[in-house]
C-alpha cells in the first residue's frame, strides 16, 4: 500500500471518529474501532504505513484543539469549524497535522501534503471542496503558529 493509501485510511478513521468519537472513558475504544476497520478492510498494509496511520489519526486526535484552533484563524468571519463540511474539516484536519505537528523524521513536504489533501478533497468532496482546501492550507502553510 502506498502512502497515499495510507492516507486516505487514515482520513477515513478521522471521518468516522468524528460521529463516533465516543467520551472520555471511551474515547480510546472508539479509536482502535476505527483504526481496526480502516486497517482491515482488505487491502494489504505494511507494517510502516500501519504506524503511519495510527500515528497520525491519534496525534491528529491528540493535538485537536490547537488544529482547530489554527483552522478556525484562517476561516471567513461568520463560518466555525463545525460549520465545515465533515470530509473537507477532517482532511484539512489530517493535513494540518502533518505540517505543523508530526513529530516524525520522515516528515512530508508542505507541497505534498497539500497536494494529496487536495486529492482527497477530489474524491471525496464536492466540486468546490479541492479549491477551498487548498486555500485554506495554503493560508495555514504560510503561519508558523503550531
Amino acid at each position: 500500500m502506498s502512502r497515499t493509501l495510507a492516507r486516505e485510511n487514515a482520513f477515513k478513521a478521522l471521518f468516522q471518529l468524528d460521529f463516533n468519537h465516543g467520551d472520555d472513558d471511551t474515547r480510546d475504544l472508539y479509536e482502535e474501532l476505527a483504526l481496526d476497520a480502516v486497517l482491515n478492510e482488505g487491502r494489504k498494509i505494511s507494517p510502516d504505513n500501519q504506524t503511519y496511520v495510527r500515528r497520525v489519526v491519534k496525534g491528529t486526535r491528540n493535538r485537536l484543539v490547537d488544529i482547530d484552533r489554527i483552522i478556525a484563524d484562517r476561516l471567513k468571519k461568520g463560518w466555525s469549524i463545525e460549520r465545515l463540511a465533515s470530509v473537507d474539516r477532517n482532511i484539512i484536519r489530517l493535513a494540518v497535522f502533518e505540517m505543523k505537528f508530526d513529530p516524525s523524521e520522515a516528515r512530508v513536504p508542505v507541497g505534498v501534503v497539500i497536494n494529496e489533501a487536495v486529492e482527497l478533497a477530489k474524491r471525496y468532496g464536492t466540486d468546490d471542496s479541492g479549491r477551498f482546501i487548498n486555500g485554506i492550507l495554503d493560508a495555514i502553510s504560510k503561519v508558523d503558529d503550531a
